[in-house]
C-alpha cells in the first residue's frame, strides 16, 4: 500500500535520456504537496578487474565541469530493452577496449531514489582480450588506464574518485567477497 497518494501528474521536460515529470501528491497526513521526478533508465556499471588491477576510465562530466576517473558504465538509449548483460560488454570493449570472458553479476542498485527511479545493473568483469576503443560522440577524449587495486582505494578515500556509482559498485562487490 502507497503511503503517497498520486493526485495529478504531469511531464514538464523530455528528450530521448530523460522524463521530468512534477506529481500533485497527498500524503498519509492528509498534507499535499509535489514531487519533482527523473525518469530515466537503467543503466549497468562494469568493474573490471584482472591479476590486482582495476581498468578505470577518465572522462568530462558536463554537470560538474571537471574530468573524473570512474568505472565504465553506460545505457543504450536506442535499445532500452536490451539485455543489461550485452550492455555491460558492450560498454567495456567501447570505453576500454576489453572484451571480458568471464562476467559475474552482483546486483541491481538505484542510483539515486529520492528523486529518479534510475537503476544500475553491477557486473564484475575478467580475463581479457583487447579490442580496439569504440567511443561514441559523448565520449570523445575519454581515457582509460589500470590501477591496483590498493592505488584504486587510496583513489576512493583521497576524494579522486568521487563517481558514487564506481563506489557503489565496488563496495557492493567487496562486501560479496568477490574482490
Amino acid at each position: 500500500m502507497s503511503e503517497i497518494e498520486t493526485l495529478a501528474s504531469e511531464v514538464v521536460y523530455t528528450n530521448r535520456w530523460m522524463t521530468v515529470r512534477e506529481d500533485r501528491v497527498r500524503r498519509s497526513t492528509g498534507s499535499e504537496g509535489i514531487y519533482g521526478v527523473v525518469e530515466k533508465q537503467d543503466f549497468v556499471a562494469i568493474l573490471p578487474i584482472d591479476d590486482g588491477v582495476i581498468h578505470l576510465v577518465e572522462q568530462y562530466r558536463y554537470p560538474v565541469k571537471q574530468r573524473y576517473w570512474e568505472i565504465p558504465q553506460g545505457s543504450w538509449e536506442s535499445d532500452p530493452e536490451a539485455d543489461p548483460g550485452k550492455v555491460a560488454l558492450g560498454e567495456l570493449r567501447e570505453e576500454t577496449g576489453l572484451i571480458a570472458n568471464s562476467m559475474t553479476y552482483i546486483g541491481h542498485t538505484f542510483q539515486a531514489y529520492g528523486y529518479s527511479n534510475q537503476g544500475c545493473h553491477i557486473y564484475l568483469a575478467s580475463d581479457f582480450n583487447t579490442s580496439v576503443q569504440d567511443l561514441d560522440e559523448e565520449e570523445q577524449g575519454l581515457i582509460t588506464q589500470g590501477v591496483a587495486l590498493a592505488e584504486f582505494e587510496s583513489m576512493i578515500i583521497d576524494g579522486v574518485i568521487k563517481d558514487v556509482t564506481t563506489i557503489n559498485a565496488y563496495g557492493l562487490a567487496k562486501l560479496k567477497a568477490l574482490i
